[in-house]
């Protein structure tokens, strides 16, 4: 079976049924509110004018008993030029004269009694009597010393009302339809503006999906719109900004990958080479142990090798637990003078330590050992016949330690990529005897923030470089 394609509900059809929605809403109320105040405000009219008739019949009657059969047509003549009927009727209801009037025992029981108390009674009805749909009437009593005689009722037909209020309903119609063009054509307006801004966001989508992550679209924070196409940019900037890094990444695995082959082959190769030569009877006696002993150091070369990786990757996923103590800074420092003194001694550099007996160092021991034989170890590779110093000191809050050497240096340009995992400064050393994989100072960064430390790096090229590490006192 196959699916039913979904119904578009395009934008511009979206703003003019909103629009004209509000409209047709705001309308058909503005409408019956306004019907609504016009019949009760010509009932009001009708009513006033009916009352005042009707006093002035019962006026004119009380004082002129005599001329009441002339005072009442000429009444008549009057009101049926209105087209306004009346009724005399005594305490009882009988009608005394009825012109065209309403017969007095429609009115309900609870209105006859409020009659006989001297109250006016207004009705609004919808008496067929006079040919019009509204009928008015209103009964006023005639009192004479409190005591009640009868009364005199008055109709109207409304006949003015429904004209006035088709009339009104007419010109809200027309207002309706100019309001509808007006929207139609706001909503095109309006719609066509916000679909170009849409389009154009959707043709930066579909460019970025195909790959372009350097594309652009027009922003401001006027609407929503706007905001999205700011986020827009936004993302597809941070997207750009990870594609570098990655292909920054993927072309250090490579180099990384290529330093692996280089530095393992090396090791390999003549470990299988020295035992294919020891089984084989082709190694004299006399070389034999020199043999093994190349054997030793290269299979510790490939296991310090593997270690620093694995040390990396611990690091890296918080695998490290730390076990800080207080710890005699100078202690510290002459183990690692005395560990790599012979390697000093090798390129005819000097370790000098400086650092007053007192000074403690709140750390894990042997990961700060590990840190320091990292830094102390890189100045002694890029130093030949020069000193490299040990220090320490406080400050306030901090125990500063500090390497520095009178080596080679660092281009400025590299210092912020020192310690970037498999970066090498010199990509032509390949011999350093302890990170191999440009994986030394990235371990000592990752092992100083665990410690909530800080360490920096100041080198000029030519001129020696100095690590400045900063661990809290506890």
């Amino acid at each position: 079976m196959i699916p039913s394609k979904p119904m578009k509900f395009k934008y511009i059809y979206q703003q003019f049924f909103s629009h004209i929605s509000v409209i047709i809403v705001a309308f058909l109320l503005l409408s019956m509110l306004f019907t609504h105040y016009m019949e009760n405000l010509i009932y009001e009219n009708k009513a006033e004018e009916l009352i005042s008739f009707g006093k002035a019949i019962l006026t004119d009657l009380k004082e002129a008993p005599v001329a009441s059969d002339e005072i009442l047509n000429q009444y008549s003549n009057v009101l049926a030029a209105r087209n306004t009927s009346f009724s005399l009727f005594d305490q009882d209801g009988v009608y005394l004269i009825n012109k065209r009037g309403l017969t007095i025992k429609n009115l309900p029981e609870k209105q006859w009694n409020f009659l006989k108390k001297g109250q006016t009674i207004i009705v609004k009805s919808d008496y067929k009597s006079f040919g019009q749909g509204g009928v008015t009437f209103v009964v006023l009593p005639y009192l004479d010393d409190g005591k009640f005689f009868g009364g005199v009722l008055l109709t109207s037909p409304i006949s003015g009302s429904s004209k006035i209020i088709q009339e009104i309903n007419k010109f809200l119609l027309y207002t309706i339809l100019i309001a509808f063009g007006v929207a139609f054509l706001q909503s095109w307006y309006l719609s066509r503006i916000h679909v170009h801004r849409i389009t154009r966001l959707r043709e930066a989508t579909s460019l970025v999906s195909e790959g372009n992550y350097h594309v652009k679209v027009n922003s401001s924070d006027f609407d929503e719109i706007g905001e999205l196409a700011n986020d827009f940019n936004h993302m597809v900037d941070k997207i750009n900004t990870s594609m570098l890094e990655i292909e920054s990444l993927e072309n250090r695995r490579r180099q990384f990958m290529a330093d692996v082959s280089h530095e393992m082959r090396t090791p390999l190769t003549t470990i299988s080479g020295v035992i294919e030569g020891l089984k084989n009877d082709m190694i004299p006696e006399e070389d034999k142990d020199r043999g093994i002993q190349l054997v030793s150091q290269e299979a510790k070369r490939l296991i310090r090798l593997v270690n620093e990786n694995l040390d990396y990757e611990k690091i890296r996923s918080n695998q490290i637990q730390l076990f800080k103590e207080e710890i005699q800074l100078l202690e510290v420092l002459e183990v690692i003078q005395e560990q790599l003194s012979i390697l000093a001694d090798e390129k005819n550099n000097r370790i000098e330590v400086e650092v007053a007996p007192e000074i403690m160092v709140n750390a894990d021991y042997d990961r700060l050992v590990q840190i320091l034989i990292n830094i102390t170890k890189n100045s002694i590779q890029f130093t030949s016949d020069g000193t490299i110093w040990l220090r320490g000191k406080t400050e306030p809050n901090w125990t500063i330690i500090e390497v520095e050497d009178t080596g080679i240096g660092i281009d400025a340009k590299e210092i912020e990529n020192i310690w970037r995992r498999f970066y090498k400064a010199d990509l032509s050393r390949t011999t350093n005897p302890y990170g191999e994989f440009g994986l030394g100072l990235s371990i000592v960064k990752q092992l100083v923030v665990l410690h909530q430390g800080e360490i920096e790096v100041f080198s000029e090229a030519g001129k020696g470089t100095k690590f400045v590490i900063r661990l809290k006192e506890e």
